[in-house]
């Protein structure tokens, strides 16, 4: 696998530019993915470039080449959804490729180079591309590959369709799937641990694309509160996003706070829109992006933003045949906002779009990635996205792993390998982050959303945590919301770590009694599920444990000290910030001994 950013030489041109008015100036990563194809000539090749980066411009300037050269006679692209094929033949269409983006059966005219299918499509009729294959020299463009996986029968499908191709394309800009079915046309190298995983030809992840300038910074706003729901039993239920809670404990909360007949979902889109405003003073035709789980809440997203901002917002319920017209025309205007249901999720390309709220309870980090790569892509140096998320364990992670660069897993760890694998438990949690929650399903207990309020929590920036809890509307949070829309990435950070600064003085200038939310910085109040408290807690117990041999002194003794010197409550009653402090404090302890 090869991983790229732009400092690396290149040479000014690829050899033998296509002819067909292709973009006359690719991104270093696109040139060095060119060259790499051009020398190596491979029949499958898997491209990995982050949402925003440009796999579109490399995959049609690829299929430009291979035209011209010979090498293939007509080209096959594979996109998700209908929108995503016709986007595909406008994109190709501006190069002078000419795909049938309607094309359905029987032969095709000679005005075009080849067509653009859904992988439903194919799906439904391998035969007919397998034949077209076998008829002409054929590059197939696989895009967003993980989707050949939805189903077995979507794989099988493009497996037996496209087995015959001369050159087959594989794109990706997201994680790869949580399941471990193969996906079809993708090579798989077996680790030290004999665990096999993706291997990508050419990678170009979220970091490098940062540096380079490629896409845009993305700062989190999460929002807490207090959530009250009624069970099927009839039990009344109170909780606080982002407080230890078990898992369905924390799907029932997430899915109260998203319920619009709350406060919550009204105060967070009222704030979204004034972040908003903020950015069109630096992007002036910048948009807003709701992704919602359903259509009814999606519907009532929508009144209650033309309620905010006095305008009716674009609604994109589905596939249904006007929503790519839809999504065109917002793309087009300047409009405020748009709210849609999973479809753009993904691969839908509206670069104004600059600040989103995540009002989903889908839950996997591939979903996760799919939308924040929708208000990622770049036009202009110093421009930043910003997105609302709830205080929800799995999703803070996700915001604080957005470089990381993920394969597809395989197989599953072998049984036993725990001790030999230290972070077991994390991979253990991940996994249980990544199944599939996108709908209602048994595993969600029937409940009713009683009430919930909005609570600003934190922001989320590069790996970090910065702020202290705020109450919607006050100077406190709109010190965050005002954050200028135009800034370089070192910018950002410098930024935040000042608003927190004097968010700090602020509070400490306030009698004690005058604060009614925790004062304490993000750092400070980290964000843990009930299973992970729990983790925190053997870790405790474990090092104390340790320290005890190392020491001769009782447990109690060490643990009193440890409350002594770190303060707080005894461990079963301790914060994750109290124990993770104590755990520290014995571990220095331990070191000084030996």
């Amino acid at each position: 696998m090869t991983t790229t950013t732009a400092s690396h030489h290149l040479s000014p041109a690829f050899p033998g530019r296509a002819p067909w008015g292709t973009a006359g100036k690719l991104r270093a990563w696109q040139q060095g993915a060119m060259e790499r194809y051009i020398q190596e000539q491979p029949r499958d090749f898997l491209a990995v470039a982050t949402p925003g980066a440009g796999k579109t411009t490399f995959a049609l300037t690829l299929a430009s080449w291979l035209l011209h050269h010979h090498v293939v006679q007509q080209i096959t692209v594979v996109a998700p959804t209908e929108h995503l094929k016709k986007q595909w033949a406008e994109a190709a269409a501006r190069i002078g490729i000419k795909l049938d983006p309607e094309y359905s059966a029987g032969p095709l005219s000679k005005e075009y180079h080849g067509v653009a299918v859904t992988y439903a499509g194919v799906g439904v009729r391998p035969m007919l591309h397998r034949n077209r294959c076998e008829q002409r020299k054929t590059l197939v463009i696989l895009d967003e590959i993980h989707h050949a996986g939805d189903s077995k029968s979507w794989g099988e499908a493009c497996q037996e369709a496209f087995d015959p191709a001369t050159r087959r394309l594989a794109l990706t800009g997201t994680p790869f799937r949580s399941d471990t079915n193969p996906i079809p046309f993708v090579a798989y190298e077996e680790g030290n641990d004999g665990i096999r995983r993706s291997s990508a030809d050419y990678t170009y992840g979220y970091g490098n694309a940062l540096a380079d300038g490629v896409v845009r910074p993305v700062i989190f706003l999460s929002y807490s509160g207090n959530m009250r729901w009624r069970t099927k039993a009839g039990d009344e239920i109170a909780a606080r996003l982002g407080e230890p809670m078990t898992k369905d404990a924390i799907g029932q909360a997430w899915r109260t706070a998203l319920a619009p007949t709350g406060d919550w979902i009204p105060n967070v889109l009222s704030a979204a829109d004034k972040r908003l405003t903020e950015v069109r003073k630096g992007i002036p035709d910048a948009g807003g992006l709701v992704i919602a789980t359903d259509q009814d809440s999606a519907r009532a997203y929508a009144k209650i933003l033309k309620k905010v901002t006095g305008e009716t917002p674009t609604v994109v319920l589905s596939d249904e045949k006007a929503a790519s017209k839809k999504i065109d025309k917002f793309s087009a205007d300047e409009s405020r906002w748009m709210v849609a249901v999973r479809m753009v999720s993904e691969g839908v390309d509206v670069p104004r779009l600059a600040v989103g709220v995540y009002a989903t309870t889908i839950s996997t980090p591939l979903f996760f990635a799919q939308a924040v790569g929708r208000f990622v892509r770049s036009r202009r140096r110093g421009e930043t996205a910003s997105v609302f998320v709830p205080t929800i364990p799995m999703l803070l992670d996700f915001a604080n792993e957005m470089e990381v660069e993920r394969d597809h897993v395989l197989d599953k760890p072998k049984k036993g390998s725990d001790e030999e694998n230290p972070f077991s438990e994390e991979d253990k949690l991940l996994a249980d982050a990544e199944r599939l929650e996108d709908e209602e399903t048994e595993e969600q207990l029937p409940f009713e959303a009683l009430e919930s309020d909005a609570v600003f929590d934190r922001v989320l920036y590069d790996g970090a945590e910065f702020g202290m809890q705020a109450h919607p509307g006050s100077e406190e949070e709109q010190d965050y919301l005002g954050i200028p829309g135009l800034l370089e990435p070192d910018q950002v950070q410098l930024l935040l770590q000042k608003r927190q600064s004097r968010q700090i003085a602020h509070s400490r200038q306030k009698p004690a009694e005058e604060a009614d939310l925790l004062e304490k910085p993000a750092d400070a109040r980290p964000v843990v599920t009930h299973k992970q408290l729990l983790s925190l807690r053997k870790q405790l117990n474990t090092m104390v444990s340790a320290y005890t041999h190392q020491s001769g002194k009782p447990h109690g003794v060490i643990h009193t000290e440890l409350r002594r010197v770190c303060g707080g409550p005894p461990s079963a009653e301790a914060t994750a910030h109290q124990i993770q402090l104590r755990i520290a404090k014995v571990q220095e302890w331990a070191t000084r001994m030996t």
